[in-house]
């Protein structure tokens, strides 16, 4: 039986991403485009911010905010429909919905706007419509059928704080630097940041609203950036030199990491970084030991009646006290 999603008690911050089936390498920057601009619209129907996120060749990470959810107005939902529905079909559902109210039947107004708002303010809703949306273009346009991506999305519930969102941001856009595709992340299109550089006011609102929410002082775009950019090169400075005089940028080799491990060291931050670190994807929680043992108490149930704490000590790393709600055992730290 499929566990319950951790989820926030109303507001809530939530590291997520999802893989293609096989691990192919299918999200060329067509696909990376369609991608995007679905996530863009759909996030603005939901009512939901996206505050960092990063498009690889098959996979994706999206650090996105879901706020309290709310009443809307008729108006704001026919504005909102606009982003996922084309103008006739919005016409139909704003005529449809006006017929209610002209004739007094309130109730099957109400019923029938809720076909439509339910959707919004909620995490799973905004990842269910986003991937099956874009597996319906690739599917028509490759005259394929069948499952596109590798299984349900994973979520990390994340702490409000400076340490838990500002380490998944960077951890997020450093991805194409581990990757070797690039050695700024600045260069990398497909990624919040990239965007926000090459100009992007979606992009550049969006690394403000990130800033503000990890507690910083950021009135404009320039000072988010700067704040931003320096945390993110403290992150992931490069690892060394080569024999030929050049920097090192991309993760370890699974021999380095495991020697680590084995002698019991820890690795600092932005050395982490550079690793495919499992805690930011399968940790079910992610933030200082409170916010932890508050989800746990929320989700008790779902876990065995031995377990008596939430909180787990992240292992292998200098970890800012951050803590997750599952314990892994096997491996938390991998190559990337």
């Amino acid at each position: 039986m499929r566990r319950a999603r951790i989820k926030a008690d109303g507001a809530g911050y939530y590291h997520c991403m999802s893989r293609i089936i096989e691990r192919r390498m299918i999200l060329l920057d067509t696909e990376k485009d369609r991608l995007h601009k679905l996530m863009s619209n759909l996030a603005a129907f939901g009512g939901l911010k996206i505050l960092s996120y990063c498009f690889l060749t098959n996979h994706f990470h999206v650090l996105i905010h879901v706020p309290e959810r709310q009443d809307i107005s008729d108006a704001e939902l026919i504005r909102r429909l606009h982003y996922i529905h084309t103008d006739q079909e919005v016409g139909m559902i704003e005529k449809e919905l006006e017929e209610y109210h002209r004739q007094n039947q309130e109730a099957a107004a109400s019923w029938f706007k809720a076909r439509f708002t339910y959707r919004m303010y909620d995490v799973s809703e905004f990842f269910k419509a986003m991937k099956q949306r874009f597996s319906q273009y690739y599917n028509v346009r490759e005259h394929r059928s069948g499952p596109l991506w590798e299984q349900r999305f994973k979520s990390v519930l994340v702490e409000r704080s400076e340490d838990a969102l500002l380490t998944i941001a960077a951890y997020i856009d450093l991805n194409p630097v581990r990757a070797g595709m690039v050695s700024d992340p600045k260069d990398y299109r497909y990624s919040s940041y990239g965007a926000a550089m090459g100009g992007s006011k979606e992009a550049r609102n969006a690394l403000c609203d990130l800033m503000q929410a990890a507690g910083g002082d950021c009135d404009s775009w320039r000072e988010a950036h700067a704040a931003y950019r320096q945390h993110l090169y403290i992150q992931g400075r490069q690892k060394g030199l080569n024999p030929e005089g050049r920097p090192i940028r991309r993760g370890f080799t699974p021999e380095e990491v495991e020697k680590v491990m084995e002698a019991g060291g820890k690795l600092p931050m932005h050395e982490l970084l550079r690793c495919r670190v499992r805690y930011f994807s399968d940790g079910l929680a992610l933030g200082g030991r409170e916010f932890v043992e508050s989800v746990f108490e929320r989700y008790r149930g779902q876990f065995g009646p031995n377990r008596k704490t939430g909180a787990r000590e992240m292992r292998f790393g200098e970890w800012p006290a951050l803590c997750t709600l599952r314990d892994l055992r096997l491996q938390p730290i991998l190559r990337s």
